[in-house]
């Protein structure tokens, strides 16, 4: 019995010497196949790129607001006035294809008063009120002014925005254009830099561009005076500034 215990006792002690063995191994070469930290050196600038451009891209919102007692009849007179406005800048040179509508609304109009025998605040139903807002886009920003005086004219009583800006053509080839000199700022930025160091660039790790930043020249809500012995609306177009930016991390090595 007393030898049958102690093989028993030698077994399971060889068995858990060889586990343990086994684990140990299995550690090893988990560390062996790790592999090193990168020891890659890397540089990261940001670029700019500014240019001044003319806008070719005149935008005007205004509208015609009409009051009445029913709904037809706001409706109604709504529309007489806008199609007489849209007479009105066709005759300034504008086209279908430039006018195009920006919102239209019917809602009714209210009255507040205070009941004297209850002390309630009560609403009343006094009307409807039609909004109709058009937006004019077009490349003839010379007739800014006759646009809006043959509107106004016309029965436009709401300018919400006049605005000069870049048509989607300009913009994209603007972008294009200053993405590429963004990017090579970067690059004269960071060999400037290296080279007080003895390095050089070696490649491109990672590319960052940022968003193309369009100033718009705006006009909130001009006053209009209509009368016959007055100029045109003085409204004049200027050159912008557009710029854009990129993040460049350059790999680099000594020279």
């Amino acid at each position: 019995m007393k030898t049958n215990l102690i093989a028993a006792m030698i077994a399971v002690l060889v068995v858990s010497i060889t586990m343990s063995v086994l684990s140990v191994a299995q550690n090893v070469d988990a560390q062996e196949i790790t592999p090193f930290p990168s020891r890659e050196k890397t540089i990261s600038v940001s670029g700019m790129a500014t240019m001044s451009v003319n806008p070719d891209q005149l935008n005007i919102n205004f509208g015609v607001e009409t009051q009445k007692k029913t709904a037809k009849e706001a409706l109604d007179s709504n529309s007489v006035l806008m199609n007489e406005a849209i007479t009105a800048i066709k005759a300034a040179g504008i086209t279908d294809s430039e006018i195009g509508t920006s919102s239209f609304n019917i809602y009714p109009v209210y009255d507040s008063y205070e009941d004297k025998e209850s002390g309630r605040w009560t609403q009343e139903l006094i009307g409807y009120r039609v909004s109709n807002v058009v937006t004019v886009q077009t490349d003839k920003l010379d007739r800014v002014a006759g646009i809006i005086d043959n509107a106004v004219n016309a029965g436009v009583n709401r300018v919400d925005s006049v605005y000069f800006s870049l048509s989607p053509t300009t913009q994209q080839k603007l972008q294009d254009d200053l993405l590429e000199k963004a990017i090579l700022n970067a690059k004269a930025k960071a060999e400037k830099a290296l080279a007080p160091l003895d390095h050089k660039i070696a490649g491109v790790k990672l590319v960052s561009l940022d968003e193309f930043y369009l100033p718009v020249t705006m006009y909130d809500s001009p006053s209009f005076v209509k009368s016959d012995s007055r100029g045109p609306t003085p409204i004049f177009s200027s050159d912008q500034d557009v710029s854009t930016s990129a993040n460049v991390v350059f790999i680099i090595e000594s020279n």
